[in-house]
């Protein structure tokens, strides 16, 4: 039999299971164990949270890789190419290192049914035990409790924010948030926490395993100086003070930079203050804030690609936005099940028009809802059936000072990167590497 392509893999994984989520480790951890990749490395980091994630997540490989130490990194969802979900060493996983842990993680799985994310973490794990890593940073996919993560024990917690999204999943309080990502809690570890205001289910869980609880605004937190640049403080594995003073500019929040650093300092690990800050400044994340010079007609144009679909993540865009007082113009598309005021509330008076349009997704909003809803708040909005025309038509009737920021979902930023690599050409510009 011919080897299955990529996309022939993962065309299969979608058929797998019957539902796109199915909450639980017993399968998992069942085809795990099988596997024996329940110990992917000596040295596991597991990040959830609300929001930053994704950043911290590249921020710890950052600070990892210029320790000298050889580090996988599993994140999702990916934008373009699986592939981004999977890097080892700072590469990401090639096509054919894909195919042969997709294939490992069949031949173990017997007749146990797995969904697309439980059989792609299986992989992940497979091949950061195959590479016989140093340390994993594995990216919570949602939740915490009871993703399929969650089945490798991690040595230092992480949990960068804790507020209200995939309410079906997870509970529509921060009371029951706050518990499912209490569940990547270990028996007397570091748990690293980004969020200042910790529900009280989070600490019960806290207190329950005895964890050592360092909380942003307490054992750790970062601060402005001057002239753009910030300091912050912490502690190593023996409680014992850290600084690090006079960081450069960073591309992400510092809120996440902060947590990584910690989360870094609580495993016990050792860099100098001159790599650290090489680490932090190097750290991104495609489509966080993302600033793209790109030609049109001859002409530059500045471009923002954002994930963001939550309104935390909306208030940090809009945050970032406001530092500059420019003429902008929005490309907006939003899922169903995504807080759709809350969204729309921080971004309220900062573009000069909005585009709507529907999602590739059958969990979209319609364009005619979200402009509904952003006439109604004195917004100009106007519909389109794409990204991709909205994008066109941007660039095409809008003056070339104007900036075009694309925002709202994966689906939304996705869509754009492909047709600004297939339709303009990128130009230098310092905000990305």
């Amino acid at each position: 039999m011919t080897p299955r392509s990529l996309t022939e893999w993962l065309t299969r994984l979608e058929g797998l299971h019957p539902k796109e989520i199915d909450m639980g480790l017993a399968r998992v951890n069942r085809v795990a164990s099988q596997l024996d990749v329940l110990r992917p490395a000596s040295l596991v980091f597991t990040v959830t949270g609300t929001n930053g994630k994704g950043s911290s997540c590249a921020a710890l490989a950052s600070l990892l890789h210029q320790a000298g130490m050889r580090a996988g990194c599993y994140t999702s969802p990916h934008l373009v190419r699986y592939n981004e979900r999977i890097s080892i060493a700072g590469q990401l996983a090639t096509d054919d290192q894909l195919c042969l842990a997709f294939e490992a993680v069949e031949q173990a799985r017997g007749e146990v049914s797995l969904t697309y994310f439980e059989f792609g973490t299986l992989a992940a794990l497979w091949l950061f035990k195959d590479a016989e890593l140093d340390a994993v940073v594995l990216e919570v996919g949602l939740g915490g409790r009871l993703d399929a993560v969650n089945v490798v024990d991690a040595n230092v917690a992480v949990v960068t924010s804790i507020g209200l999204d995939h309410q079906e999943y997870l509970g529509d309080t921060r009371e029951l948030v706050g518990y499912e990502k209490a569940g990547i809690l270990r028996q007397g570890r570091p748990v690293v926490c980004g969020e200042i205001d910790l529900p009280a289910s989070f600490i019960g869980e806290v207190n329950r395993l005895n964890a050592n609880l360092l909380q942003r605004g307490s054992q750790f937190d970062w601060s402005h100086t001057t002239d753009g640049r910030w300091s912050l403080y912490g502690l190593d594995c023996k409680s014992q003070s850290r600084t690090l003073t006079d960081l450069p500019a960073v591309r992400l929040p510092r809120d996440n930079l902060a947590v990584a650093i910690q989360a870094f300092w609580a495993a016990g690990l050792e860099l100098s203050d001159t790599l650290s800050a090489q680490a932090l400044r190097d750290a991104y994340v495609p489509g966080r804030v993302e600033w793209r010079t790109v030609s049109w007609l001859g002409q530059p144009r500045r471009v923002c690609l954002d994930v963001g679909h939550n309104p935390h993540a909306a208030a940090f865009l809009g945050a970032s936005l406001q530092q500059r007082p420019v003429t902008r113009h929005a490309i907006f598309g939003l899922l169903s099940d995504k807080d759709l005021p809350g969204v729309v509330e921080p971004l309220s008076g900062l573009f000069e028009s909005w585009a709507v349009t529907p999602l590739p997704s059958p969990r979209s909003r319609s364009a005619e809802e979200l402009a509904e809803h952003l006439i109604a708040r004195g917004e100009r909005a106007e519909l389109f059936q794409s990204v991709a025309d909205a994008l066109r038509d941007a660039l095409d009737n809008t003056p070339a000072t104007t900036e075009i920021v694309i925002f709202g979902s994966f689906f939304c930023v996705a869509d754009a990167i492909l047709w600004l690599s297939e339709h303009t050409q990128e130009l230098t510009d310092g905000s990305r590497p």
